[in-house]
């Protein structure tokens, strides 16, 4: 029995070194918009009142669920292409391209606010699905694909919410 400690083996998926740390990079940005979405959605569903309360109180916990499952989702593609995911809120501030939201906003301020957060993360993962795709990285550009139908169709349902 040998006292070695065995190497870990070097990743060969047929992308290259330096592609899968740009679409990484990518991801990291998507899964730091994608946990402020998902937590601006859970403080939403908290504090919404008014008189679209029931609604949007369900609406918003739908949201966040499959939000919050949809972050496993990216975190793990990362880590299957050989790189740690972030997983601080102090990652994700420097990450994200969404802004937090202070204060609790009226219910129709929280779905104009929700509405942009959703377009935010959609153009996020179409940046990255550009990089995937080019890198030939087909589980990438699939959960790329998946995340911008479900952001775009959010935001269209939000905005719905919005018309006269």
């Amino acid at each position: 029995m040998s006292n070695k400690k065995s190497k870990t083996p070097e990743i060969d998926i047929g992308i290259k070194n330096s592609d899968r740390e740009k679409i990484v990079k990518g991801l990291s940005t998507l899964l730091a918009d994608s946990y402020t979405l998902y937590l601006m959605t859970h403080n939403f569903h908290w504090n919404v009142k008014g008189p679209q309360f029931n609604s949007l109180h369900l609406m918003f916990m739908a949201q966040y669920t499959e939000q919050w499952n949809a972050l496993d989702l990216i975190a793990e593609r990362i880590r299957a292409l050989g790189y740690p995911a972030p997983g601080t809120y102090k990652e994700f501030v420097k990450l994200a391209s969404i802004q937090e939201v202070e204060g609790v906003p009226l219910a129709n301020d929280m779905i104009r606010h929700l509405v942009a957060a959703q377009e935010a993360t959609a153009r996020t993962a179409r940046k990255v699905f550009a990089v995937a795709d080019a890198a030939n990285d087909q589980p990438s550009a699939d959960l790329l694909t998946q995340r911008m139908e479900v952001h775009e169709k959010t935001a269209w349902m939000l905005r719905s919410l919005l018309e006269e």
